[in-house]
Order: C-alpha cells, then sequence, then structure tokens
C-alpha cells in the first residue's frame, strides 16, 4: 500500500450552495423488517453518519479538559463563578452544532446524526423526579436541524445516572459502574427514557433510541433485564420507534442475548474500533493477514444478531489521526489509518450494508470530520495544557504517542503492586480483557490525576470576560473549524455507494 501519494489536507469551511431537501430522502417513521431497517414505505434504509460526541455528552479528548465532565464544570464555576462558567458552556453548545453543521452533514450524502447526551441535561442528582425542560430545549435544537435536512437522529443515553460503565465517558467520576449496583439508579434510567419517549412519539425525524451506550455489566444478566423493563416501559409511552441496543462490556459482547428472544423493533449495536487504528505498535499495512482479522474480529461481534436475524448497526468506530504539527511521520501514518477506514467500509458492505455511525463529528483536533484551527484562541488557550496531558497520559483515548508517556512513576508503581498480587488473580476483575496495568491506570493517572490537572485548566480561564468567554466557545463554529478532507471524502464516496 503507498502511503506516500495522496497528501492530509484539511480546509476551512464553506457554505455549500444552498441544499434542496431532496438530497436526503425525506425521513418518515423508521422500523425493523427481518434483517433490515425500512421506512414507512417499506423500502430498506441504510442508516450512515457520525456523532456529535463533545456537545450535550463532553468527553476530555474531544473538547481537552481532563477528566470527567461534571468535574471539569465544577473547576470552571470555582474560578469563573457560577454565572460565567453557565455561560461558556452554554454559548460552546450553541456553537457545537448549528444549521450549518447540519447542511455539512447532509452535502456529505450522511442521512444519521447520533446524538449522546448526559442525564445531567434532564436530571438534578438531588431532585431527580423533575425532567428538566432545558434538557429537551438542547435536544430540539439539534434535531429540528436535522430535521431541515432530513437527517434521521438516534438519542444515545451515553451517561446514565451512577455509570454504566467504568470509564470516563460515563461521567461517574470513578472506575466503577455503580449503575448495576442499585436499583435506584437503573429506575431514573428508565424514568428518563419514559420522558424522552413521551416527547418524541411520532417524530419521523428520529430514526430511534439508544438506551446505554456502551453498558458493562460484570454479570451479564442484569442488562438483559433492564432492556427488558426499558422496552417495556418506552413501549407503553412510545410504540414505533425502533430501540438500538448496545450489547455487554462496550457493545462487543452478545454472549449472553437470548438468540431465540430478541426485543421486538429492535437493531443490535456492536461497536467496531480497531487496534490497527490507534497510536499502537502495528499499524495497518493492508496485508490479506490484517484484513482477515478485520472480517474476523466483525463476525465475532455480529454473530447474534446473525442468528437472531436482527439489524446491525455499528454503533462506533473509527481510527485517530496523528497531528504533523508534532509527529513528523504524521502523514505516513495517516495515510495508513484512512486505508484502514476503507477497508472496514468495504467489510460493513460485504456484510449486507451494516449500518455505521463513525466515531465523531468534531473535536480539538484528534478523530473528528471537522476541528478546531489549532489558531484558534481556543486552542491557542488550551495548547499548552494539552501537551501536559499526552506527557501524562491522564486521557487514555486521546494520547497521539503512547511511547512517549512518562513512565518513570507509574511503572514502578504498578510493577511493584504486581509483586503483591498473586498471578492468577491479575486478570480476575471485570473487563478481564484489561490488564493489571489498564486497570491501575485508569484508577491512577485517568480517575485520580486527571481530577488535580482539571482544576489546572480551570484555571487557564481565570479573569476571562464574558466577551473573551464567548469567543472562546466561537471556536468550536463550523464557521471557524477546518475539515479533514480526506475522511470527508472517503465518507462521500461510501455514501454515493448506498
Amino acid at each position: 500500500m503507498s502511503t506516500t501519494t495522496t497528501t492530509t489536507t484539511s480546509t476551512r469551511f464553506q457554505a455549500p450552495p444552498a441544499l434542496k431537501n431532496a438530497q436526503n430522502s425525506p425521513c418518515s417513521m423508521l422500523r425493523v423488517s427481518g434483517t433490515q431497517i425500512v421506512d414507512a414505505a417499506g423500502k430498506r434504509i441504510v442508516l450512515k453518519g457520525s456523532a456529535i460526541g463533545g456537545m450535550l455528552n463532553m468527553e476530555n479528548f474531544i473538547t481537552g479538559y481532563s477528566g470527567h465532565e461534571h468535574e471539569h464544570r465544577a473547576a470552571l464555576a470555582e474560578v469563573l463563578g457560577e454565572e460565567k462558567a453557565q455561560f461558556f458552556f452554554d454559548r460552546l453548545l450553541h456553537y457545537f452544532f448549528t444549521e450549518s453543521d447540519a447542511a455539512l452533514f447532509a452535502s456529505l450524502g450522511l442521512n444519521c446524526l447520533r446524538v449522546p447526551f448526559n442525564y445531567r441535561h434532564f436530571m438534578d442528582d438531588d431532585n431527580p423526579d423533575v425532567i428538566k425542560e432545558s434538557g429537551f430545549d438542547l435536544l430540539d435544537r439539534v434535531i429540528n436541524a436535522c430535521a431541515k435536512f432530513n437527517i434521521y437522529v438516534v438519542l444515545d443515553l451515553h451517561t446514565a445516572p451512577g455509570g454504566q460503565n467504568q470509564d470516563w465517558h460515563s461521567d461517574s467520576g470513578i472506575n466503577k459502574a455503580l449503575f448495576w449496583e442499585f436499583r435506584d439508579f437503573q429506575d431514573r434510567g428508565i424514568q428518563l427514557w419514559e420522558a424522552i419517549a413521551t416527547r418524541y412519539a411520532g417524530n419521523p425525524v428520529i430514526a430511534g433510541y439508544n438506551p446505554l451506550n456502551e453498558p458493562a455489566d460484570p454479570k451479564h444478566t442484569r442488562l438483559i433485564g433492564w432492556y427488558e423493563r426499558a422496552a417495556k416501559a418506552i413501549r407503553a409511552k412510545d410504540p414505533d420507534h425502533i430501540l438500538f441496543l448496545d450489547g455487554n462490556t462496550y457493545a462487543m459482547d452478545f454472549s449472553q442475548f437470548p438468540v431465540d428472544k430478541p426485543l421486538a423493533n429492535a437493531v443490535y449495536s456492536c461497536h467496531d474500533y480497531s487496534f490497527y487504528g490507534f497510536p499502537l505498535p502495528e499499524q495497518y499495512e493492508g496485508t490479506d493477514e490484517q484484513k482477515k482479522k478485520l472480517r474476523e474480529s466483525l463476525q465475532r461481534k455480529v454473530e447474534y444478531m446473525q442468528k437472531a436475524g436482527v439489524p446491525i448497526w455499528n454503533g462506533e468506530w473509527g481510527p485517530v489521526y496523528q497531528d504533523p504539527r508534532t509527529d513528523p511521520n504524521a502523514e505516513q501514518t495517516n495515510q495508513k489509518r484512512f486505508a484502514l477506514l476503507k477497508e472496514q467500509l468495504q467489510i460493513y458492505r460485504e456484510f449486507d450494508d451494516i449500518s455505521w455511525s463513525i466515531w465523531l463529528y468534531k473535536d480539538i483536533g484528534y478523530q473528528g470530520m471537522v476541528y478546531l484551527d489549532p489558531e484558534s484562541p481556543y486552542m491557542k488557550l488550551i495548547r499548552p495544557f494539552v501537551e501536559k496531558k499526552q506527557r501524562l497520559g491522564v486521557d487514555f483515548w486521546g494520547v497521539s504517542d503512547k511511547s512517549a508517556i512518562d513512565s518513570s512513576v507509574y511503572q514502578p508503581l504498578i510493577s511493584k503492586l504486581k509483586e503483591s498480587i498473586p498471578a492468577h488473580l491479575l486478570k480476575k476483575k471485570y473487563p478481564k480483557i484489561w490488564t493489571f496495568d489498564r486497570q491501575v491506570e485508569r484508577a491512577v493517572r485517568e480517575t485520580l490525576v486527571s481530577e488535580y490537572l482539571g482544576w489546572e485548566m480551570a484555571e487557564l480561564f481565570a479573569g476571562k470576560t464574558m466577551e473573551e468567554l464567548d469567543e472562546l466557545a466561537a471556536s468550536f463554529s463550523l464557521e471557524k473549524c477546518k475539515l479533514r478532507d480526506q475522511l470527508n471524502s472517503i465518507l462521500r464516496e461510501d455514501a454515493d455507494l448506498s
């Protein structure tokens, strides 16, 4: 595979010519028919799109902070005061996804936007029985922008009360999934979905509901029981919309799902990230052996769907990209990542045109189809902090060079701890696919150290005026961002094959 013939380019956004709503067919109520998703007329629909992670569910590598969203918001409130901090976050959300973003999305031929959201927009932990209208105001603005360009929307509960998985993106502040340990958390999740289903019943722009992103139930059985309860509660309010159900253990394990009892009008969702697309020693070279592994990996994830005779949705996937400003080999590496992307798209077509949602639409420059201008006010402010996070490895997902992490402190600690634990117990902790080293990293670097650094980032905002805060937030507006041209071109080409 040649890695030198194509130059990675990025351009400023320019508003596309006036888009006719017919570019995407008008949205109609979708439903499941056998192994396919079909519209109201019975025509097959293959959903292809992306997700606006980082907006209604913030993540550290997407917008640059460290640790967990609720900690980030609290730290800024401590530095700026509640009013200014709320103003900044409100403006960031205002600029993050607008009709201009929806127009760009449609111009690429993409027809579905996954909208991850944090339960905290709808529920206060100290008053959980009251569903906040302000959460719906945020969702409505995104849905209405998508409706204008006939883009379907999947509503995704990315952060559930207590945390449905052990990672930062469930915003629990710890590395345990307490959602599964307390019935109250599970009930609150269903209460939220009942309110959402009541609000959007009959809305044809909504493709469906993704009740839990990447659940990770150590016992496996509680997830299946919760899905059954949630489906019954949602159906009582909204009998028509599709449910998009992630597998267990980060949407990769369906081994305990009953093959003979799939839920009605449900699409089952895997996540298909490939290690070849990350800064790990083995990169994608396009060998026959690597192509074989890609297909075998997907086959394992979708075996349940094929046996149960239900549609498949790949709810997250996609490589990350190196920064040419800091990595002299970025161009060569990124060409390998684009080749991997194309190969995965080819595989999804081979598997009877699996619907998919790439991760990610917009970020500060690591993975997004759109990313902030490195010379924007926001990036100039936080760049030294982001570089420090890279060296310390506090954001596992956002480390572009894992070999550059300062291990002089962590590795001796991990080695000493290992000596104290019987070898046969080192893989006992769920998820068992994670090494002991990885478990320590999550607890020490990504939970504890990241919280301290979160206060450091907040101090960067000290003394900012309302005008300056708005200017920082405006760095996220599409008109001031750059486009990852080659990625978008590949997605556009695949959309044309539909």
